[in-house]
């Protein structure tokens, strides 16, 4: 799964409040096992979707941060059907309907280089 968003926020003191939004992706794939576990069908497909969310990021020391974020993401609903031959004449096909939301939250604690900083110059 990965996500491609934008974030816009308010900072005040130690902490940032922010929304986000963007798009998603996702590799599904779906496999039909019988009873002994073999294999019967599968199929495999990219989904695309979009996302939303809301979070927090708070610095409690020098370089130090934790934040908790909720994303919701929605992607593609499919309806797909399986043909299956080794279950014929009994069962010829089986459709399986999916829905793809997802509400996810992320919990984290960060440390931030200082890679903005001009480095130290030895001086002799």
């Amino acid at each position: 799964m990965g996500l491609f968003t934008g974030q816009i926020g308010y900072a005040w003191n130690a902490s940032l409040f922010y929304v986000k939004g963007g798009a998603a992706v996702a590799n599904q794939r779906w496999d039909l096992l019988n009873v002994a576990g073999v294999g019967l069908v599968s199929a495999e497909r990219t989904r695309w979707g979009g996302t939303v969310g809301v979070g927090w990021e708070y610095g409690f020391a020098p370089n130090w941060s934790v934040g908790i974020e909720w994303d919701h993401i929605w992607g593609q609903n499919d309806s797909r059907t399986f043909l299956t031959p080794r279950l014929a004449p009994v069962v010829t096909s089986i459709t399986a309907n999916t829905n793809s939301d997802i509400d996810m939250v992320t919990a984290r604690i960060n440390y931030h280089f200082n890679w903005g900083k001009s480095p130290v110059v030895a001086r002799y």
